[in-house]
């Protein structure tokens, strides 16, 4: 079995990870980290793993810690402090925080507000969207986990970017629920202020912007300009994008249609559906993806994931499946909740 380490544990992604790897046929949590809760039993922090997971809380990995893979599920600016560490020590890592994302630390420095302190694995960091970059995570010892946002409308474009047949001008329209926000209350995810509202924010400041963009320069080589305005809607898990493009090629319904499933046909966990929907894809690692034409010569393709899942501690795995050769679907291949 594997030994896999999760530093910063106690939150919400990091009680997701617990709980697949528990299960994991492959792979066994040997440590889980949490500052705030040094020497706590993990199941009185996260109840839902009373019987699954025996373990304390530590403090932090330690020197001596024998681990195949660490995940960090650590906020952004505390990754970069632990990773450089396990990176020299030979362990492979998986980072689910923002900080190796966009591979450039002048861009970093621009969307996060702070310089980068680990700029060399920055650079050598693989940007880890499986059904996108799989030879290149397959021989990463440093692998980005995508933000839920970029995850979800990224997965949803790639193919027309890929077939070059839209514009680089993208609008993406998001809206997730409030597990996004993490396990801390706050004013805005209160519930009297968000439990029947629709609340915009960082709008055209969110640091998954340019993260957005990387991607989908990667897969089709050309300038891209995106519009990203992500939303709070009152659920607590789900994510659903509604993006915006116009097309350069004239192209069929049923073109379209041969695009998309030869694009993801070796992709177990993409599945293509007219209207994606957020309860089918709640509680597990699966992502829908639709498309429409919209009046002259405009495409409308939408996206809908797990925030937690897809896009966050399921895509982790599923990133160290294929790290170490293992089946991709490992521990993850379970359905939605479907309500």
């Amino acid at each position: 079995m594997l030994r896999a380490a999760i530093i910063g544990g106690s939150g919400y992604t990091g009680g997701e990870l617990a709980r697949i790897l528990c299960r994991h046929p492959k792979m066994t949590i040997v440590s889980m980290t949490s500052r705030q809760h040094p020497g706590v039993k993990v199941s009185k922090i996260h109840p839902f793993l009373e019987g699954f997971v025996d373990l304390r809380f530590d403090e932090k990995l330690g020197n001596a810690m024998d681990c195949d893979l660490v995940f960090v599920a650590t906020p952004y600016g505390a990754s970069m402090d632990v990773i450089p560490e396990l990176i020299d020590r030979g362990i492979k890592v998986i980072d689910l925080s923002g900080d190796y994302r966009l591979g450039d630390a002048n861009i970093y420095r621009k969307w996060y507000g702070i310089e980068h302190k680990d700029p060399k694995n920055l650079k050598n960091a693989v940007y880890g969207i499986p059904e996108l970059f799989r030879k290149e995570i397959a021989k990463a010892q440093l692998v980005a986990n995508p933000g839920c946002y970029p995850t979800c409308a990224v997965l949803a474009l790639a193919p027309l970017f890929a077939e070059g047949i839209v514009d680089g001008k993208i609008i993406v329209d998001a809206k997730s629920g409030t597990s996004g926000a993490g396990m801390e209350p706050t004013k805005t995810t209160h519930h009297p202020n968000c439990g029947a509202n629709v609340i915009p924010y960082k709008i055209g400041s969110h640091r998954h912007t340019p993260e957005i963009a990387m991607a989908l320069k990667k897969i089709g080589d050309a300038s891209v300009d995106v519009i990203f305005t992500p939303h709070l809607v009152p659920i607590v898990r789900g994510i659903l994008c509604t993006c915006y493009g116009t097309l350069i090629k004239s192209i069929t319904h049923d073109d379209l249609y041969s695009i998309y499933q030869k694009f993801y046909k070796d992709s177990r966990f993409v599945r293509l559906n007219s209207i994606p929907s957020i309860p089918s894809v709640v509680g597990s690692n699966f992502c829908e993806v639709g498309y429409e034409f919209a009046g002259n010569g405009n495409l409308v393709v939408l996206g809908a994931l797990d925030n937690l899942l897809k896009g966050g501690a399921g895509q982790a795995i599923q990133n160290a499946n294929i790290m170490f050769g293992i089946e991709e679907e490992a521990g993850l291949d379970f359905p939605g909740m479907g309500v």
